[in-house]
């Protein structure tokens, strides 16, 4: 987790971006725009004429936390399966056309969404958007080839949960976290249930899932918004509706005391981490628990945000350091529950559970003492500092564009965001130190290295792998 507050912080940069091409100064023919297809389907597009490339992006609302006991990894495994044909491709030959026309295409599944990417010529907007509106509406596959493309997921697995103590305890630590989230659930899976997984229930999952109201298409680069609107209603707008169906809700109830595990594993190093239950944001400008959601992700910039922030300064440095490394992580958003979590590797000598305390009391520190305006100004100015990337890639216009339709925000959600942020005051990160960071909320998972086994070898990466 150590550098998550960085990756957190360049994001915000990239959020700023999109805000440069929504605010009102912004040139109308910039601006981000949203239309509901006839269908149902919503469709995002966001000009940018620096280049003649286009970015073309298909979101699904439905990530692992949709999947049911029993089936966990089908939304993965069907993500791999999207590129095994329909009635007029046969499997691969979606890939193989994007790079005729000079492309490059991927996918991803997290939790929350199910994403499909094209990266083309603006030229060729017009193919990719046929082939995508294609697969999404007609994919179909053997059995046989549901099969093959099932051990290359188990062999994804194993090369990079099986294969890994710290992925291992995530994974671990997760399921202990949560009782009722369906984030207890890997998104890859859990091995028995890929073990068990049939066609027929990728085949479910998609025919439940993939209709035109569960889905956005995004498209961002050089392009004009009415003539990619034409092109959506053509190709995608003639897709079926079909009712949502229902979600019900799955609340994480209270956490009662501290929870602790352990993992034990071939490994070199001792690790440890804090998982601490938090609130997420929700853009509501009235709500205390996003107020502290915001607050919290000061928090940790503060404790981690840069090179010489509190951990590093107080827990690396000098000859008797008690970690390697360390680092602090606030979740912010998401369709569910929300974790802050902080981690590190022992220093040689050193405990896990010398460790564990010493990054507790860094936070302990701050709801005893709070935080300096120096320190949260320095903050606040990498994140306008970070405006420097805005723009400089359409493809993560895109994608912030389409994580926030997931989630059911606004395309000014960005800029909502940074104006909340810019407002978080001194005493309201040390307000939430003192709240949240109680044992109630805290499960501890700690990694306790094993030996090594001097035969095992790195798995090569599993062959036709999609991430």
């Amino acid at each position: 987790m150590k550098h998550h507050l960085r990756r957190l912080i360049l994001s915000l940069g990239l959020i700023l971006a999109l805000c440069a091409g929504i605010t009102a100064g912004a040139q109308p023919n910039n601006q981000a725009q949203q239309f509901t297809l006839s269908n149902g389907m919503t469709l995002i597009v966001k000009p940018d004429r620096r280049a003649p490339t286009a970015v073309h992006m298909l979101w699904v609302r439905v990530g692992s936390m949709d999947e049911v006991d029993g089936t966990s990894g089908v939304a993965h495994v069907l993500e791999h399966m999207m590129f095994k044909g329909t009635p007029d491709l046969k499997p691969g030959e979606f890939s193989r056309r994007v790079a005729a026309l000079g492309g490059r295409e991927n996918a991803f599944t997290s939790r929350d969404y199910t994403g499909y990417f094209q990266q083309i010529p603006s030229n060729r907007l017009e193919d990719v958007m046929k082939l995508e509106a294609d697969r999404f509406a007609r994919n179909q596959w053997s059995d046989d080839e549901f099969m093959r493309e099932l051990e290359v997921v188990k062999e994804e697995r194993r090369l990079r949960t099986d294969d890994s103590p710290r992925a291992q305890l995530y994974e671990a630590l997760n399921a202990a976290v949560y009782v009722a989230s369906p984030y207890r659930r890997p998104v890859v899976g859990w091995m028995s249930d890929l073990d068990a997984m049939t066609p027929d229930d990728a085949r479910a999952f998609y025919a439940r899932w993939y209709t035109p109201a569960n889905a956005a298409v995004v498209v961002a680069g050089d392009v004009d918004v009415e003539a990619v609107r034409a092109l959506a209603q053509k190709y995608y707008g003639r897709i079926a509706a079909r009712a949502v169906p229902p979600r019900k809700p799955r609340a994480e109830p209270v956490q009662a005391g501290l929870r602790r595990i352990e993992i034990k594993a071939p490994a070199e190093q001792a690790y440890v981490a804090l998982a601490f239950k938090v609130p997420q944001w929700r853009l509501s400008d009235a709500s205390a628990e996003d107020s502290d959601a915001l607050a919290l992700t000061v928090l940790a910039a503060v404790l981690d945000g840069y090179s010489g922030a509190r951990l590093d300064r107080a827990l690396t440095q000098g000859p008797d350091r008690l970690a390697d490394s360390v680092g602090a992580y606030n979740g912010l958003m998401g369709r569910g529950p929300q974790l802050f979590t902080l981690d590190g590797v022992p220093a040689p000598g050193k405990t896990a559970a010398q460790l564990e305390a010493a990054l507790r009391a860094e936070v302990a520190r701050v709801a005893r003492d709070g935080v300096s305006e120096a320190e949260l100004q320095r903050v606040k100015t990498q994140w306008v500092a970070s405006e420097v990337y805005k723009l400089d890639s359409v493809m993560s216009q895109a994608r912030e564009l389409g994580s926030y339709w997931t989630q059911g925000l606004p395309l000014d959600a960005g800029e909502r965001l940074i104006e909340r942020l810019r407002a978080v005051t001194a005493s309201q990160v040390q307000a939430v130190a003192a709240r949240y960071f109680g044992d109630d909320q805290l499960t501890v998972a700690v990694l306790s290295p094993q030996p090594l086994d001097p035969a095992r070898r790195s798995r090569p990466a599993p062959a036709g792998a999609r991430h």
